[in-house]
């Protein structure tokens, strides 16, 4: 008879589980026969040992199935995207109404930001009237009607993650690649994905930020999605600056909109959504190749297909009917905003990132716990990029903050975060490998 104890003496003494065996474990996490001792004892287990690429596909499905499936029938493939998390991320705002565009349907269930990284959903809530909690036949009927809807998970989708998640945060164990790996896809392949694309960040501002660990997160991420029946594609891409020059859950969006709306195709942000987008449209069959998947992206930006589309699910979701025409006086904007010049002139030669995400938070734009409300207004702007030459007249950022106070009590963090160089440097690649 399989128990809790079995397992975790399985696991222990380096022996992996079978699937029967964690299928029952992430039964137990969901419906609360294993314990809270239990559960961090498993996640221990797995940390310090290891589940091996087949332990982990193995889990991955039990999580998956410890919940609700979603199951469609629609007349293009269901598409996702899912990022890693850094500063100044906001590529799914603008790529999933980019796929919707393209003919792909994309149930994006997305999460709140914790410690320096930002949260989809906290960027949306910025949008007044915005609700980012339906129920899945709600999440279903969106989807179908306009192609595209990015929300939160219900209590149904993958709740063995919730549960686990919950336990690693208190255990030590979050940077396990198996448990990352597990949590990520269990949660994406329950709304029933027929393609994936995974944006994996390296660099100053993400979680894995050595190489070779984005790497091999990576390759972990693709070879278990693959083993779980989900075509995937990983781009390990730079997290050594914000993506978009802005850090913050409104000032963000409002960089969403100037992709959406501007029509510039060469920004970073722009570059990286055609990047991602060519690949998993390639993957559902909607384009011949990757580069003929990026150039349908860029003609949805271009044409403005993709802005109509994300107006129509930001009215649909209790946001304002005008956003597309009227977001800049629809977003919340902070009371001061005060400019940082550095000591002396010179080219920004690197960028301490996750100290300018750890910014936003100390301003109350982000949550050190998942409980912490947040200021959506709160930021920072024109953030220097590395080249850039800075000095008395060029900032290395402006401060969007609630008070004076406030401004004054992050901006020597903020002249930390950047080191001066005399000679400018070669930017760093947005997109360092491709794993497919």
């Amino acid at each position: 008879m399989t128990d809790a104890r079995a397992i975790l003496a399985k696991l222990r003494d380096g022996d992996t589980p079978t699937e029967a065996e964690l299928f029952w474990f992430a039964e137990g996490l969901a419906t609360g026969d294993v314990t809270d001792a239990q559960a961090g004892a498993f996640a221990m287990a797995v940390c310090t040992r290891g589940l091996g690429s087949a332990g982990r596909v193995q889990l991955t499905r039990a999580m998956r199935e410890s919940g609700q499936v979603l199951r469609w029938d629609l007349d293009g493939p269901v598409l996702d995207k899912h990022s890693t998390g850094g500063v100044g991320d906001c590529v799914s705002l603008v790529l999933a109404p980019a796929l919707a565009a393209c003919g792909a349907y994309v149930p994006m269930i997305s999460g709140r930001g914790l410690g320096h990284t930002g949260g989809t959903l906290d960027k949306l809530e910025a949008i007044p009237g915005y609700r980012t909690q339906v129920s899945v036949e709600d999440l279903q009927e969106l989807v179908a009607d306009i192609g595209c809807a990015i929300v939160g998970a219900s209590g149904d989708i993958a709740p063995a993650d919730r549960r686990l998640y919950a336990v690693r945060d208190v255990t030590g164990t979050v940077e396990s690649i198996d448990l990352i790996t597990a949590s990520i896809l269990s949660k994406k392949l329950a709304a029933g994905l027929e393609a994936l694309v995974l944006d994996v960040k390296t660099g100053s501002g993400a979680f894995m930020a050595d190489p070779a660990d984005a790497l091999a997160l990576a390759q972990a991420l693709v070879d278990t999605a693959q083993g779980a029946g989900c075509m995937t594609t990983a781009l390990v891409t730079d997290m050594s600056q914000p993506l978009v020059p802005s850090a913050g859950n409104a000032l963000e969006v409002i960089e969403v909109m100037e992709a959406l709306t501007a029509g510039d195709l060469t920004t970073p942000l722009s570059r990286l959504t055609q990047a991602l987008g060519g690949e998993v449209l390639a993957l559902g069959g909607l384009a011949a190749d990757a580069a003929d998947g990026e150039g349908r992206i860029a003609r949805a930006l271009a044409s403005g297909e993709a802005a109509e589309v994300f107006g129509e699910m930001v009215a649909a979701l209790g946001g304002p009917q005008d956003f597309i025409d009227r977001w800049r006086d629809r977003l919340p904007a902070a009371r001061v905003m005060v400019d940082v010049h550095p000591g002396d002139a010179g080219h920004v030669g690197r960028i301490d990132t996750r100290s300018l995400g750890e910014v936003v938070v100390h301003l109350g734009g982000g949550r050190l716990r998942q409980d912490d409300r947040i200021d959506l207004a709160v930021g920072l702007t024109d953030i220097a990029r590395i080249g850039d030459r800075v000095d008395p007249t060029r900032p290395l950022a402006r401060i969007h903050a609630a008070s004076e106070e406030a401004a004054r009590a992050v901006a020597a963090q903020i002249r930390g975060a950047f080191t001066l160089v005399n000679d400018a440097p070669d930017a760093p690649p947005l997109i360092h490998e491709r794993i497919a």
